[in-house]
């Protein structure tokens, strides 16, 4: 159940409801342009600490049982942050900034524990099945939460808040509360994974293991080439999560529209992630991670023809339909062609290369505006990254991979 809660940060917190609140509240009396250049830079400073500490938390956890430890203090962080968001005051940006930042980081950092645990929970040809399920009951929580905070805020006064900014606020700490209660089960049910002896025996220093780590996954050739692959194509479809409202913004649509949106993408992201973990088990992942990645060019051509509202609504739609099962599925290729005993630090590894998600891409997407004055161009070049990430994906032999994660468990 940690997706179903966890997603609710995700959709009420990253995607929908809070870049709004930040945006026309919090940076209330700041132009719009340098209103959204606090909240990118504060998106990119969050990530950034993220995506550089996780190699050493990956290999803290794989040398102790604290995997659920970790994973518990990095979620009691991020909703004790989200939770203080409530009280935020118009122009008070700098607070918003800094709590957005730190919930980030309990977020993020908790999945890298999180995502650590699939390879102890599942067998090797259940790893689709169950990543995906993962992924879908996200949908499923976040979009349900999602559509509270909606109906909460459009109908504010009924409720009996004073103001629009008062009902907003609420849903942050329901996207608190939410993610904290639906935390438990997992962190009361699910057994903690016991460390390998040889690891917990080796006493050099953790800066030390940080040093092999890249060095020691050179030895899964298959699992590194993946990685790549994975930066590659990742980095398009984290581009295209942050730029479509600012996208749909640039032609005109209102904020309820974007939400709505958002909340489109996750309800028909909820049966066609279980249907992708079909698919997988009948052509395999890495052949349903190409059908994502099909379409998301075919979603990018889309968008540089995009020219209303029901546009915008059917590319949501179509995101809604790869999104999650292209996410689900790379979780669990990577974890098949992984040894368990270094799930940890390899998964800090991957939680690094998933962090650096939608980083290049807006630089790129800037730079093409900058020098042709054309967002749709932009938009158009997102393909590349789907391109360039399949081509790669193709040298991945991932029966290889797999038969060598089983052989270093073994030996």
């Amino acid at each position: 159940m940690y997706d179903w809660g966890q997603s609710a940060f995700t959709t009420t917190i990253i995607s929908a409801v809070f870049p709004i609140f930040f945006i026309s509240v919090a940076s209330s009396g700041l132009p719009k342009e340098q209103a959204s250049f606090h909240f990118a830079l504060t998106t990119t400073i969050a990530l950034s600490v993220v995506a550089f500490c996780s190699p050493l938390l990956g290999a803290i956890a794989d040398r102790r049982p604290i995997k659920k430890t970790l994973l518990g203090a990095f979620t009691a962080v991020g909703v004790i942050a989200t939770l203080l968001m409530v009280f935020i005051g118009e122009g008070q940006w700098q607070l918003a900034a800094v709590l957005f930042a730190i919930a980030n980081i309990g977020a993020a950092g908790s999945l890298i524990f999180y995502d650590s645990l699939l390879p102890h929970l599942a067998k090797n040809d259940e790893l689709d099945r169950l990543s995906t399920a993962g992924y879908a009951l996200g949908y499923v929580g976040g979009g349900i939460l999602l559509a509270i905070n909606i109906a909460g805020i459009l109908n504010y006064e009924a409720l009996g808040f004073a103001t629009k900014s008062d009902a907003t606020r609420a849903s942050f700490a329901t996207a608190a509360i939410w993610w904290a209660v639906f935390s438990v089960s997992l962190l009361r049910t699910v057994p903690e994974p016991a460390v390998n002896p040889e690891i917990n025996r080796q006493r050099f220093a953790i800066a030390a293991q940080l040093r092999q780590t890249f060095a020691e996954l050179r030895s899964y050739r298959h699992a590194l080439l993946f990685l790549f692959a994975f930066l590659i194509y990742n980095d398009g479809i984290g581009t295209i999560i942050r730029l479509a409202t600012a996208y749909g913004t640039e032609l005109g649509l209102p904020s309820s529209a974007l939400i709505g949106a958002v909340l489109l993408v996750q309800f028909v992201g909820i049966p066609f992630t279980f249907l992708f973990g079909a698919i997988a088990g009948k052509i395999g992942a890495k052949s349903s991670i190409y059908v994502a990645l099909a379409a998301y060019a075919g979603i990018c051509v889309l968008g540089y023809y995009m020219t209303s509202v029901t546009h915008f609504y059917v590319i949501a739609a179509l995101v809604g339909v790869v999104q999650g099962g292209c996410q689900a599925l790379s979780r669990s290729l990577f974890a098949g062609m992984i040894p368990k005993h270094k799930s940890s630090e390899f998964f800090g590894l991957f939680s690094v290369f998933n962090k650096f998600a939608g980083i290049i891409g807006p630089g790129l997407f800037s730079l093409i505006i900058y020098t042709t004055g054309s967002s749709r161009l932009g938009i158009l070049a997102i393909i590349a990254f789907f391109v360039l990430g399949g081509l790669l994906l193709g040298f991945v032999d991932v029966d290889a991979g797999r038969q060598q994660a089983r052989e270093a468990e073994d030996s």
